[in-house]
């Protein structure tokens, strides 16, 4: 037996004879310089002269949001298709193509492209047709989750699918508004970002319209067929809404002074189409008829139904098919009033928090920087420039909400108005540190505290798919947050492509003790009242407009159900009357 350096020896000539046996018989492997990085596969690009000839795929939103959002990329000259709203067979062709492990948004997703692209194969089309002629249009992410690692696994699946080289156009989620393509063919402008923010605003108001009617309409269906209207009337304002330009819009005698003039031109046509696309006749007229529209859906508040909040990550709570075990519909069948969640709270929590890390490096930077007191003026003027950045980030953020709650007054003024960012980052931190990042942070935590607090809601239900390490964060910090909380009910269900009969069974069993409580809040406020159930009904018999969706009902503190809210206002109105 061979000892010391002989043993060493013996290892390192048989590890040489195993070496050479290997590249005899194993193809030569390619050597990566020390210090080359990593690139992605170059993808042919998405030219302004390709425009005419290119459709812009995207999906994964509701439909009403997608509506909208088609109607601005066509109005603005692109050609624009929805995917379809993904369902089970599309998540088993995503599960097929995509590697293992992958969060269910991505194999839902994923599996519904890839099946509206063989659709259009089906019809005639080439695949090297497919590759040329479209585009898939979605949300890039970086963080601690798989979010960031999308792009790369569409472009793996779809190449495995045998679409090698379909091009997919991100929108950052971490840079906001900014394009990461590069790419001229997609183009971001004035009207296309004011028209995009009117689509959003629009979606999210339309989308909690559907649930905050629909538990309460008199004749099934009416709800439904009032939102495709309503949906149809704005459609076709966002993309029939012609672009302001300043030279058709100034007088004669000025035109050729703002012909020399380029700065000014532009500034004003900047500020004309802000104007025109915000505060717009049209725009609010159209407004106007939607509201209308849905004005005429006779309804019945005096239906107790328990307030379930939806919370959870992104994606999972607000798709409405299978990649949530169609959930909302169940709630509804169940007898629930589903309060949903609008896709402007991501976006303010974005703007928010983008003003926070500034606010951090601000202290870091003024430390690092080492004035002294004499240098005072260095200092303001440092001050003053990093502070700006937060002032800007708070600016917008005010200015997001201030138009989304604007166009939630003109369609009724009964959506919700948007959550505080400051007040769930407090009620949050205790639990949750406001800078831990990943899904939707302290987000999940900060409105479960603030629902039950304020007593909005009556259960709250956070959708997450599968597996998801910042939801699975979260739902670990609930235990702590409902041992302080004892009245909430809270109920974590993590989707995937399987587990609907599963799901639905532990919803029901924590929606039965929400519907208890319900009817609890119910017979308080009628108690409370000191009037009879029947002589209530005969008085809103007697006034048809208290049966209207938009009818002006004062919030009650202390109370969630709509029922119980227009018992008490009822019979202060009685009151009043006698």
């Amino acid at each position: 037996m061979p000892m010391g350096d002989d043993r060493i020896s013996v290892s390192r000539s048989a590890h040489r004879q195993a070496a050479s046996a290997v590249s005899e018989s194993s193809p030569p492997l390619r050597l990566v310089e020390i210090g080359q990085h990593f690139k992605r596969p170059s993808e042919h690009p998405f030219t302004a002269e390709q425009r005419k000839d290119v459709t812009i795929l995207f999906g994964g939103l509701t439909w009403k949001h997608e509506a909208f959002i088609q109607a601005v990329f066509q109005g603005a000259g692109y050609k624009c298709q929805r995917v379809p709203t993904p369902d089970i067979e599309a998540y088993r062709a995503g599960r097929e193509y995509a590697n293992q492990g992958q969060c269910n948004p991505a194999y839902f997703t994923l599996g519904s492209l890839i099946r509206h692209l063989r659709s259009l194969e089906a019809q005639g089309l080439s695949r090297r047709d497919i590759v040329d002629k479209y585009v898939f249009f979605t949300a890039g992410g970086c963080g601690p989750c798989r979010f960031g690692m999308y792009e790369s696994e569409y472009r793996h699946a779809l190449q495995s699918a045998g679409f090698d080289g379909f091009r997919i156009l991100l929108f950052q989620q971490d840079h906001g508004i900014n394009a990461a393509t590069g790419e001229q063919g997609l183009k971001f402008n004035v009207d296309f970002g004011l028209g995009m923010l009117n689509a959003v605003h629009l979606g999210d108001v339309i989308y909690e319209l559907g649930y905050r009617i629909r538990p309460f309409e008199v004749h099934a269906g009416e709800t439904d067929r009032a939102i495709d209207e309503a949906v149809a009337i704005l459609s076709r304002m966002l993309r029939q809404h012609p672009p302001f330009e300043i030279m058709d819009a100034a007088p004669r005698w000025t035109r050729d002074y703002l012909t020399g003039h380029d700065k000014l031109r532009r500034t004003l046509n900047t500020v004309g189409k802000i104007r025109k696309h915000l505060y717009g006749k049209e725009f609010l007229e159209t407004l106007d008829a939607a509201r209308e529209r849905l004005n005429h859906v006779e309804t019945d508040p005096l239906r107790v139904r328990p307030v379930v909040k939806i919370t959870g990550e992104f994606w999972a709570q607000m798709t409405e098919g299978d990649g949530n075990f169609r959930m909302f519909e169940f709630l509804e069948r169940e007898g629930a009033q589903v309060l949903v969640e609008p896709i402007a709270t991501w976006v303010a929590y974005l703007l928010h928090q983008a003003g926070a890390r500034a606010g951090l490096r601000r202290d870091v930077e003024l430390h690092h920087a080492r004035l002294r007191w004499w240098q005072w003026r260095s200092r303001l003027a440092q001050e003053l420039a990093l502070r700006k950045k937060t002032w800007l980030f708070s600016f917008g953020e005010g200015l997001w909400t201030y138009f989304y709650e604007r166009a939630a007054r003109r369609l009724g003024g009964l959506s919700h108005p948007l959550l505080s960012q400051p007040e769930l980052a407090r009620l949050a931190h205790p639990f949750f540190h406001r800078m831990a990042r990943g899904g939707e942070g302290h987000l999940e935590v900060g409105k479960s505290i603030y629902y039950t607090r304020n007593r909005l809601c009556h259960m709250i239900l956070a959708l997450k798919p599968f597996g998801c390490m910042p939801s699975a964060q979260s739902d670990g910090v609930h235990a702590a947050v409902v041992s302080r909380y004892p009245d909430m009910i809270f109920l974590p269900v993590e989707t995937s492509g399987e587990g609907e009969i599963n799901a639905h069974s532990r919803v029901q069993m924590a929606l039965g003790e929400a519907k208890g409580k319900a009817k609890a809040e119910f017979d308080a406020a009628l108690e409370t009242s000191g009037k009879r159930l029947q002589d209530i009904r005969a008085y809103v018999d007697r006034h048809p407009e208290m049966r209207r969706p938009f009818y002006r009902l004062p919030q009650q503190n202390g109370v969630a159900g709509r029922a119980a809210q227009f018992i008490l206002h009822v019979s202060q109105r009685m009151d009043r009357g006698r």
